[in-house]
This record gives structure tokens, sequence and C-alpha cells, in this order.
């Protein structure tokens, strides 16, 4: 004979509505605790494959479902299971729908999926986290200091991936899209912020002790070496932009002051040739001319 747990899940497939929300009411119930997620990952093939199938139904039913995938996703070998079955492409889809009523819920648990081992369990992470911060509430996740997402994201930016790379100054710029409300919890990632956007838009010239000696330490040492320059134009322009949208806010600007910002714009600029990168130069050199006064 079947078990409880067994008959619960088959309730989650019930033609009819109220049955269904009951039971997934309960699935949800149970994933808020460690004895239930235990319990529900004996049958994890089963109950991960039904919750993904009710994300599409009325808000009633979707909801829960997808609050209790965002809880079972904080278990690793869960979330590797859902990212096997084709969750983040099915998040992804919904999260486009105008009528979806659980992008927060569907942000998070793309999340969770996105925080897996450095060894990519799927290949277009960077493209995920590119798409997560498009929406607001991606944005809010990520920039949460309590969660310290914004700067796991940018330590992957010294992968030697150029997919990679492309995620993290997207997202990084995506996130500064905020930055006149989000300005304090970017900066506190300073430390990680500045080497992922200026090395890329520094040149591959080797900087004297009198310019490194106003910079931060790591920031300082990476710039006082050879190292080969960045060539991918999209990665160059992506982190302009955010340093563009970081220095509109007088914060920021102090922040970039304070890092010999202007000095390495200024030393990048002079070794680029490329005209849609001097053009995003331009515009940061522009601004910083204009706020001079200020500073």
């Amino acid at each position: 004979m079947p078990t409880e747990l067994e008959e619960l899940l088959d309730f989650l497939s019930a033609p009819s509505p109220p049955v269904k929300r009951a039971a997934v009411d309960i699935v949800r119930s149970l994933t808020g605790s460690e004895d239930g997620i235990k319990s529900l990952a004996q049958y994890s093939k089963v109950v991960l494959q039904k919750l993904s199938d009710l994300l599409g139904d009325p808000k009633e039913v979707s909801e829960p479902a997808a609050e209790s995938l965002v809880n079972l996703s904080q278990n690793l070998d869960l979330a590797g299971q859902m990212v096997s079955i084709g969750m983040v492409k099915k998040a992804m889809d919904l999260l486009y729908k105008p009528e979806s009523a659980i992008r927060r819920l569907l942000v998070m648990l793309l999340v969770n999926l996105t925080q897996l081992d450095a060894d990519d369990p799927f290949e277009h992470v960077g493209s995920i986290l590119v798409n997560i911060s498009k929406k607001e509430a991606g944005r809010e996740i990520l920039l949460d200091p309590k969660r310290g997402l914004l700067k796991q994201i940018i330590m992957q930016f010294d992968s030697t991936s150029l997919l990679r790379k492309r995620g993290v100054s997207g997202t990084i710029r995506n996130c500064c899209f905020d930055a006149e409300n989000q300005l304090a919890n970017l900066l506190l990632t300073s430390e990680f912020l500045w080497p992922a956007l200026l090395l890329p838009v520094a040149g591959n010239k080797v900087y004297n002790q009198e310019d490194t000696s106003k910079m931060p330490c790591e920031l300082g040492n990476a710039l006082s070496i050879e190292r080969d320059r960045v060539t991918n134009v999209e990665i160059r322009v992506q982190t302009l932009e955010a340093i563009y949208l970081i220095v509109l806010q007088e914060a920021g600007r102090r922040a970039f002051w304070s890092v010999n910002g202007p000095r390495i714009l200024q030393l990048g600029y002079e070794d680029e040739e490329d005209p849609k990168v001097m053009e995003a130069y331009e515009r940061v050199g522009a601004l910083l001319v204009d706020t001079s006064g200020t500073e």
C-alpha cells in the first residue's frame, strides 16, 4: 500500500483544484523544516517534477509550489536535481510571462540554483545571472548585504571562462541601475567591485608606484605587473557603463576618486582603439569633468 506521503504527492496532480491546492499547501509546510525536506527528498524525482508542473497554475497553486521549490533548492543535492530536470529554463520562461504572479519567487529560486559549485552544473550561469539582474526583484536579492551574493558573483570575474566574465560584468552593470537607492550596498563590496570594474578598462600598461600607491592594495598590485588586457569589447563597455552609473551619485564619485579611478581611465583610454569603448570612456570622463568642481 502507498504511504501517506506517496498519497499526498499523488494529490499534487489531482484534477480537482481544491484538492491540488490543499496538497501543495501541505507540501509547502513540509519544506519549512529539515525533517520535512528529508522526507520529501526520498521521493525527490516525483516531488520536484510535480511542483515544477504546478508553476504555470493559478496563483493559489503556483505560489505555494514555487515557495516549496525555493525551500527545497537550499539543499544542494535537490538543487542539482532541479537543474538536471530543466528547472532553470522553466523558471526563466515563466519569469518573462507578463501574467506571471510568482516572479519574485522565481528569481529567488534562480538565485539559489546559480549558487551551486563553481564548476557550473550548467553552462550558461552567467547569462542566467544577467537575466535575473534585469528584474528589480532580482537586483534587490543580489544586492542584499545579508546574502552576500554580489560579492560571490564579483569574485567569479577571475574565471578564465569568457562566458562567465561577460555574465559577471553584465550582472554588475544591471545592479548599478539601482545605484541611486542601493549605492551603500554596492560599495560594501568595493574591495572586490573596483578590481572587477577597473581592471578590464585599465589597458595593459604597468602602472608606476605613484599611481598604485593611491589605490587599494589588491588593485594596485594587479596594475603594477604585466598582464593580458581584456579583449572582449562587450565586457569593457559593460564595466564602463557600470562605472558611469556609480559616479552619477556623489558618494560614488568620492569612492571612485579614492581608488584613483580617473587616472586608470585616463591611461586605459590612451590604449583603447575600439570606437564603442572609447565612447563609453568619454561618457564617464565628461561626467567627471562636469562634476569636478563639487569634489
